[in-house]
Parts: C-alpha cells; sequence; structure tokens
C-alpha cells in the first residue's frame, strides 16, 4: 500500500519499535537492542516502508522531497543531542534478512562514512536505495531463496566514530569453529580496510575461560582507511606503525569481555565491529557467526 500522508517516519536507535527486524532491518535491529547496554553511537533510522514507498510510488520525487525535510529534522536533532555544530555521520543500509543467522549479506548493500550535512546524508541515503537494485543483490537473493520477495531496505544514519583503530571481534573461532576461543582481527584506522579485505590485521586469539591470550600474530599493515575533508580514504600506513601491535593485551581482553557478554545476550556466537576513539570502546554492529557447523 503506498502512503499517501505528508510524513515520513523516521525511530531512534533507543526506541522500542527499532529492534523489529521488519522495519529496520537485521543491522539496526541488533544495534538497537544492544543500544541501551553497550556504547553504541547515537542514530536515527529511515525504516524499511521508506524505502517501499518510493519504490512503489508513481511521483518518486515526491517522495525525495519529503524525505529531505525529514532528514534535515532528524539530522539537526541528532547534532544537538551530541554537542557537535558540523556532525559527522555513518549512513549505513540494513536490509530484512541482513545479519541474520542464516544469511549475512556481508558487503552487498552500500555503506558511506563521513558524510557531513542533511543534504549529504539525503544524497547518501538515496546511493544506499539504489544498492538495494545491484545484480549482485539479485544473485544473493535468489541463491537464499528469497528472489521471490522484494527487497525490504532500511537504512541507518548514525554518528561516526573517528577510530583510532577498529577491530572484528568473533566470539568464537570462525574458521576451526572452537568456541572456547575469541579471535580480535585489528588495525589502524576505520574497520573499511579489514572488511574490505586490503590489510592484513593483527590476529590476537583469547581464550574465554580465563581471558589468557593464547596467540598474537602482528601483522606488516600496509594500507588504513582514514577520514578525508569529504567521506574517507585509504593511505599507506606511516612506516613507524607498520609492524607495530595495534591493541595493548587489556584492551584485547576488554574486547573479548564485550564478545563473551553480547553472546550471553543475543544467544548466539557473535560476530562484533568495534572501534577505539580517545580511549573507549565503541560496538558499531553485532551479528551472528554464520560459518559455524
Amino acid at each position: 500500500m503506498i502512503n499517501t500522508t505528508n510524513s515520513i517516519e523516521v525511530l531512534w536507535l533507543e526506541d522500542l519499535a527499532c529492534q523489529d527486524v521488519t522495519r529496520v532491518g537485521g543491522k539496526v535491529a541488533n544495534l538497537s537492542r544492544l543500544a541501551a547496554l553497550e556504547r553504541v553511537p547515537a542514530g536515527f533510522c529511515l525504516p524499511t516502508a521508506v524505502y517501499t514507498n518510493w519504490t512503489a510510488h508513481p511521483n518518486q520525487r515526491m517522495i525525495l522531497d519529503k524525505m529531505e525535510a525529514t532528514i534535515t529534522n532528524a539530522y539537526n536533532t541528532l547534532a544537538a543531542f551530541v554537542h557537535k555544530e558540523k556532525l559527522s555521520v555513518a549512513v549505513r543500509s540494513s536490509a530484512v534478512n541482513e545479519d541474520g543467522q542464516d544469511s549475512s549479506f556481508a558487503g552487498l548493500f552500500e555503506t558511506y562514512l563521513n558524510i557531513v550535512g542533511s543534504k549529504a546524508v539525503h544524497g547518501a541515503v538515496q546511493r544506499c536505495w539504489a544498492s538495494a537494485q545491484a545484480a549482485r543483490v539479485d544473485t544473493y537473493r535468489t541463491h537464499q531463496g528469497q528472489a521471490a520477495t522484494p527487497v525490504q531496505l532500511a537504512v541507518l544514519i548514525q554518528e561516526l566514530v573517528a577510530a583510532d583503530f577498529s577491530a572484528v571481534v568473533f566470539s568464537a573461532n570462525p574458521v576451526t569453529g572452537n568456541r572456547d576461543e575469541i579471535v580480535i582481527n585489528a588495525s589502524w584506522g576505520l574497520g573499511e580496510s579489514i572488511v574490505g579485505g586490503t590489510v592484513t590485521p593483527d590476529t590476537i586469539v583469547v581464550r574465554k575461560t580465563d581471558g589468557a591470550i593464547q596467540q598474537r600474530i602482528t601483522a606488516d599493515k600496509s594500507r588504513m582507511t582514514i577520514l578525508a575533508a569529504a567521506g574517507v580514504q585509504e593511505v599507506a600506513v606511516p612506516r613507524p606503525m607498520r609492524n607495530v601491535p595495534v591493541v595493548t593485551d587489556e584492551q584485547a581482553q576488554e574486547m573479548a569481555q564485550l564478545a563473551q557478554k553480547l553472546e550471553q545476550t543475543m544467544g548466539w556466537p557473535v560476530d562484533l565491529e568495534c572501534a577505539y576513539a580517545d580511549a573507549q570502546l565503541y560496538l558499531l554492529q553485532c551479528r551472528p557467526i554464520t560459518t559455524l557447523s
């Protein structure tokens, strides 16, 4: 059914409705569930109904104009809440069936980082929507048996953490399947170089039973993603930092404790994206590990 009203709904991460997967997708629903418990950057979501209405509406320009006013109001509210006049945000796609236990959709939908200003956010949301119509998404959804149903896509607009370093943390070893090992991959800067596979990160293995560090491999980290004047860019890591361990033992154990806690909270082994900024640990994403048997 096409929405013919003048209002476009916004849900905030702390809203109970923001935990409804059918309204906000898996990525946002998981983060919303944890936002009151952990240090999750503040943000708001344009729910799946907005995308669905845009794709079905005979006057898509009218929907975009309404959405621009909605985004401007919500963006200004978020900027005031975090006390930043020039607020930099991440604009992140969140599809229904994404970050579930059967399918992850990892890397298929777009994310845009270091977006400043409501007009730029409005444009990034449209690019996220466009990514849902890419051929690679159709191929993946067909493989998952989801081709018969239309894509349901929400978009999260969230305060950007200017990370000193980032990490992906698994509460079970995704390679060996060992449930008593927490595996941390960490590298300098934002996490895009890790998840995009353009850097070989440091690896730390922590034992669940007592928090002991069982293994530490310090990689030659040649690339890192940093903030640019507009968006982000991948650059060479300064040579003195390339072979230096990114994570201290204490930070590794803090991330391991978070992974173990969230595994208990969510009820399944977790794959986390985290960032440290100004010595504070932030949770950016939580999803199931889909590679475990």
